[in-house]
């Protein structure tokens, strides 16, 4: 992950609740803000991910947004697609919450709180079928063998010509000096942007532990996860291989930035 702005943790979440509500576009926001920290190319991977559904499945699709967050996937598809649905599916209470209070009388959006390492996850979903999958840096939380059964899990919510896009890291193995050059210079950026006063990952969960509407799915969401999953982070090739054992089609990368790649499978 690399990122950099220079946002700090004090005004991250300014104005999030107010005396009339609370501000879930703060929220969302200030979530974009520490994330780009991380990787300022999320953006792009976006564009490109939404490019490719476009010329996969049209512009008036029906998307699961798979680990949702706090559904900053699905904004980008709704002001790029405005015919466009999305159902987000997670198990962050926290991270639901922000997206359910920002997508609030949206009739193109519903959420659903499942486990995706539940083998039954998928009877939660409000439809049988979606034209697109998509998910970006977030399934790298769960190790191979979830993983690897959550690709089996997602052909069959596919029809022929449905597509699924993973944008996640994926660095190389096989180049461990090339990677340690990209890692030192991503900190580098990273320790840049920190001392301007950007937030990071654990700043931006004390400002929502201190915020009276989120303070309890926070704490919610600690006692199911803790400071973080222990995941597995693969090489694109072995998502492209595992996608096409587990019934694509077609699949490979179409867009990577030196530790990340986005991977399209076709079913």
């Amino acid at each position: 992950m690399t990122g950099g702005t220079t946002d700090g943790p004090a005004d991250a979440t300014a104005g999030a609740t107010t005396g009339t509500g609370t501000d879930w576009q703060a929220w969302q926001d200030s979530w974009d803000r520490q994330q780009e920290w991380y990787m300022p190319d999320r953006e792009e991977r976006f564009r490109v991910m939404l490019d490719m559904v476009g010329a996969t499945v049209g512009t008036a699709p029906r998307v699961l947004d798979l680990a949702c967050g706090t559904g900053s996937i699905t904004d980008r598809l709704l002001k790029r697609f405005p015919d466009a649905t999305s159902t987000g599916v997670d198990l962050d209470p926290a991270l639901l919450t922000i997206a359910r209070g920002h997508f609030a009388g949206d009739p193109r959006v519903s959420f659903v709180t499942a486990d995706l390492k539940d083998p039954a996850w998928t009877a939660a979903l409000p439809h049988r079928s979606y034209d697109a999958v998509v998910t970006a840096t977030a399934l790298h939380w769960l190790p191979t063998d979830h993983l690897a059964a959550l690709y089996g899990q997602l052909a069959p919510l596919l029809p022929a010509g449905g597509v699924f896009l993973n944008a996640d890291h994926m660095p190389d193995p096989a180049t461990p000096r090339i990677n340690a050059a990209e890692r030192a210079h991503r900190h580098a950026v990273m320790d840049r942007a920190r001392a301007a006063g950007q937030a990071d990952w654990r700043e931006w969960w004390e400002l929502a532990a201190a915020d009276p509407v989120l303070a309890g799915p926070t704490r919610a969401r600690f006692a199911l996860y803790g400071e973080h999953a222990d995941g597995d982070t693969p090489p694109a090739a072995w998502h492209v291989r595992t996608l096409r054992a587990a019934g694509f089609d077609e699949a490979r990368t179409v867009w990577c930035s030196p530790s990340d790649a986005l991977v399209l499978a076709l079913k």
